[in-house]
Formats: C-alpha cells, sequence, structure tokens
C-alpha cells in the first residue's frame, strides 16, 4: 500500500511516501514560508506519487472536527500568515479522490509511536514534543483524543519552584509547561540555547523538575500506559531518570501501580526517533482508509 505523509511544522515542512507498516520509502523537507507557497509544494510532490491517502500532521492550533466548517484549517496560530488558513481545502482541490487524515503533529506522532514504535500493541500512550514549543497527544481505549478541539497540554499551568524567579516565555499562560520547558524558555532563562547546555548544568534539573511535574499530572489526569518524550530538548538521555525521579516524588506513591513506581521505561525517547512525525502522518493516512 503506497501512501503520503506530510509532517507540518511551523519552521520546515517535511513530506514523504511510505506504506501501512511505516516504512519510509521517499522523503523531502522545504522551509515553511507562506501557506499558499508551502501547500503548493506538498502538492506539486504528490503529483507523480499515486498514493491512496494522505496523511497530514500540522503545527496549531487546528481544527481536526470533520463535522466543523472549519475542518482542516490552521485556526489561531501566532505564525504570521497562517492563521484561519484552511490547508487541508489545498489538498482536497488537487487531490479530490484521495482520502486525508488530518490531525495535529503531536496527535500524529502519538499514532505513528501506537502503530510503528514506543507504545506499539498499547491502547494508551501520550506523545510530547517538547522543543520550541511543547505539544501533547493522547492515545485512549484505541483512539486518538479529540473534544471541543484537541489537547492543549502544553499550556497546562505549573507550579514554580520556590527559588526560580522566571516569569514565563509563554504570552498567553506565563509559566505554564511550555512558558518554562521550552527551547526558547531555557535560552531566555540561561542566556544559552538547550544544546550548548552541559549535561551537569543547573538547568537540566530544573527541566526535569518541571517535566516530572507535567508527567505527574499526565499520569492523574489521563493514567496512560506508555509515555513518549521527543522534540529536540529531549534530546538529553540524562534527563529521563530524573523526570521519573521527580514525577515519583510529586505522586507522592498515591498511584500504586508498577509501571509507575518501578518501571525506568514507562517515560521513553519516541523509539521513530526523527522518523516519528512523518511515520505519524503515514499512521494517519492508514486511518483515513479505515473511514
Amino acid at each position: 500500500m503506497k501512501l503520503g505523509a506530510i509532517e507540518g511544522g511551523g519552521t520546515k515542512f517535511v513530506v514523504g511516501v511510505g506504506d501501512e507498516n511505516g516504512q519510509v520509502l521517499d522523503r523531502a523537507s522545504f522551509p515553511t514560508t507562506t501557506p499558499e507557497e508551502t501547500m503548493q509544494k506538498c502538492v506539486d510532490y504528490f503529483k507523480d506519487k499515486d498514493v491512496e491517502a494522505i496523511g497530514f500532521g500540522c503545527f496549531g492550533p487546528i481544527d481536526p472536527d470533520p463535522k466543523s466548517p472549519t475542518y482542516g484549517y490552521v485556526t489561531t496560530t501566532p505564525k504570521p500568515g497562517w492563521g484561519h488558513y484552511n490547508v487541508v481545502g489545498d489538498l482536497k482541490r488537487a487531490f479530490p479522490d484521495t482520502p486525508i487524515g488530518f490531525d495535529t503533529d503531536v496527535n500524529g506522532a502519538c499514532l505513528g509511536e501506537v502503530f510503528f514504535g514506543a507504545a506499539k500493541g498499547l491502547d494508551s500512550a501520550v506523545y510530547f514534543t517538547i522543543g520550541t514549543g511543547i505539544g501533547g497527544g493522547a492515545y485512549v481505549e484505541g483512539h486518538l483524543l479529540h473534544g471541543l478541539v484537541h489537547p492543549e497540554m502544553g499550556h497546562v499551568k505549573l507550579v514554580v519552584r520556590d527559588d526560580d524567579p522566571y516569569k514565563g516565555k509563554c504570552p498567553y499562560h506565563g509559566t505554564c509547561f511550555e512558558g518554562l520547558c521550552s527551547g526558547p524558555a531555557i535560552e531566555e532563562r540561561w542566556g544559552i540555547s538547550a544544546k550548548e547546555l552541559a549535561p551537569d548544568h543547573p538547568a537540566w534539573d530544573l527541566e526535569a523538575w518541571y517535566i516530572g511535574q507535567a508527567m505527574a499530572n499526565v499520569v492523574l489526569t489521563l493514567s496512560p500506559k506508555k509515555i513518549i518524550l521527543g522534540g529536540g530538548v529531549m534530546h538529553q538521555s540524562h534527563l529521563f531518570p530524573r523526570i521519573l525521579k521527580y514525577m515519583r516524588e510529586d505522586l507522592n506513591g498515591y498511584i500504586q501501580n508498577d509501571a509507575v513506581l518501578h518501571d525506568d521505561h514507562y517515560i521513553v525517547w519516541p523509539k521513530l526517533g526523527d522518523n516519528a512525525g512523518l511515520c505519524g502522518s503515514l499512521a494517519l493516512a492508514v486511518d483515513a482508509l479505515k473511514k
């Protein structure tokens, strides 16, 4: 089965062709410019690919509700030119007979890890990307979680540590998860980018403290069987044991479950690695064919 995949990021778009087993057979990428130019490049890529369906995991916020009049739109994004733009409409006009699966980039990556990666075989999982921004996707009882719109777990407010004077980077919520832990927040707080910080820098203990708190909240609200943390900030293997430690301290023995209490692989790096987004979009294409 030949499937198309689009990983739509705020900085770059990755397009590819793969199969129902998550094998990426071809890929290309280009910078995210205007929506018209960027979507036309997507259309041009797929014109001669003869795919059976296209999966599109897009940066948000988006409207993923097929019953909504603004389904397929990027909605209130601060990215210039992209607000209230119908990205799915561009694909539908070019490929009217091709099923299109559309969701957030993080929901797509979550589905990819469930279909092909670290959460394969599980009926619940949560995926976060922690990078330029923070977003979360949830897979619950065999389905991606939607409601009014889609989860915005990166904007949940966190309790600020007593010794932390930082006011947060998020223009909407200040000291939310994204405002405290994203790449830009790290750089603004410490005056150096995350990739330049040494593993023993105090920034990482503070980062793990906040991420651990956020993961405790996820355990209490969604009770996932696996938590997957991707994104540029998480390219630090030393973070994972620290996050587990702080999550367990925050839960304080309230959740008596072996996965939470003792499994050192309960919170993991994406098995699909940097292919998580593209494989997630392949999973969205598989899902679209089922519908």
